[in-house]
C-alpha cells in the first residue's frame, strides 16, 4: 500500500507517467453497465452531453509503483458462427489468435481482407479512478469516486496536458490532487458516434482547497485497478482460437488469399497505430454481450 506522504512528495513526477505512456503506446474487460463502481456520462436525444470530472492518482491499495490507469484490449465482432466477444491477450503482452488472424489477412495485400481485419480489430480502453465534480443529468453522482472507462481520444487529451505542444504552456499532471485540473467532458454526436474533441482541462486547482486530511480520506476510497489485468480476466490462447474458428466458420487458419469471412462491427474506425492490431475509439462491449445473449 502507498503512503499519503509519498503521494504528495512525488505528485509532480510527470516524467514517470510520460515514460509509462510511451511504454504502453506500442504493442479485461471487467466492469459492465451493471457494475455500480463505474460511471459513464449520459447524453440527450441528439447525442450531446457534458460533465466535469477529476482524474485521481493511483489508488493507495495498489502500491507506490502503480500507475493511475490501466490499459486493456478487447475484441467484439460477428461472423457466420456467431459473436466473438472477449478480452485480448495482447493486454498481457501475449499472443492473441484474433490479432494473428488479422495480421494474416492484412499481409495478404487484398483490400477486402484488410477491411475484414479492420472490423475485427482490437478495441483499446483505459480505466482510471475519477471524482465526479459535475453531472447535470445525474446530480446524485457529484462528489462520488467512480471508475471511468475511456478510449484513445480522451487519453490523448491527458497526454497533451502532460506534454504541451507549445513552449509557453505549462505541463500539468491531471492526476495530481493539489496541482491537477478538472476535465470538462464535452460529448457531441458526429456521424453517429460519440466525439470528444471539444473536451478540455480547466486551469490548475487543488481539490478540497488542498486540505491534506480530506484528500487522504478521498484517496483511500479509490478502487484498485489491478483486477482488470489479472490472469482470470483472460481466456487461454487455445480456448480463444477454438471460439474464433467457430465464429468465422472454418477450422484452422483462414486462407489469406480469399476474403470470404463476413463480419460486422459497431466500432468506429480510428487511426491505425499498429497495422496488425488496429485500435478504436471507446465503445462499450455490453452492446455485443446483449446481442450474444
Amino acid at each position: 500500500m502507498s503512503s499519503f506522504a509519498n503521494l504528495k512528495r512525488n505528485r509532480s513526477d510527470i516524467k514517470t507517467l510520460t515514460k509509462a505512456i510511451e511504454a504502453t503506446s506500442q504493442p479485461a474487460e471487467a466492469g459492465s453497465k451493471d457494475d455500480t463502481r463505474f460511471w459513464q456520462p449520459e447524453v440527450d436525444k441528439a447525442g450531446n452531453g457534458m460533465a466535469v470530472i477529476r482524474f485521481l492518482p493511483a489508488p493507495a491499495v495498489d502500491g507506490d509503483d502503480a500507475l493511475p490507469w490501466v490499459r486493456t484490449f478487447s475484441h467484439g465482432f460477428q461472423g457466420p458462427g456467431g459473436w466473438f466477444i472477449d478480452n485480448c491477450l495482447t493486454t498481457l503482452n501475449e499472443k492473441c489468435p484474433v490479432c494473428e488472424h488479422n495480421n494474416t489477412l492484412w499481409n495478404s495485400g487484398i483490400e477486402a481482407n484488410k477491411e475484414i481485419a479492420r472490423k475485427q480489430k482490437r478495441k483499446l480502453s483505459y480505466v482510471a479512478n475519477i471524482l465526479v465534480v459535475s453531472d447535470p443529468t445525474n446530480p446524485s453522482n457529484e462528489g462520488e469516486i467512480r471508475l471511468y472507462k475511456f478510449g484513445k481520444k480522451i487519453f490523448d487529451k491527458i497526454t497533451e496536458a502532460m506534454n504541451p505542444e507549445f513552449a509557453d504552456e505549462t505541463p500539468v499532471n491531471p492526476f495530481d490532487l493539489w496541482e491537477g485540473a478538472n476535465f470538462k467532458l464535452k460529448i457531441r454526436n458526429v456521424e453517429g458516434y460519440r466525439n470528444y474533441d471539444k473536451s478540455e482541462f480547466s486551469a490548475k486547482s487543488a481539490l478540497h482547497d488542498g486540505d491534506d486530511e480530506k484528500l487522504e480520506a478521498l484517496w483511500k476510497k479509490e478502487y484498485s485497478l489491478k483486477e482488470f489485468t489479472e490472469r482470470k480476466q483472460f481466456k487461454p490462447y487455445d480456448q480463444l482460437k477454438t471460439r474464433l474458428e467457430k465464429v468465422l466458420g472454418f477450422e484452422g487458419t483462414a486462407p489469406a488469399t480469399k476474403a470470404d469471412t463476413a463480419v460486422v462491427s459497431k466500432f468506429n474506425d480510428d487511426d491505425i497505430s499498429v497495422i496488425d492490431n488496429p485500435v478504436t475509439e471507446d465503445e462499450d462491449l455490453d452492446y455485443f454481450k446483449s446481442l450474444a445473449q
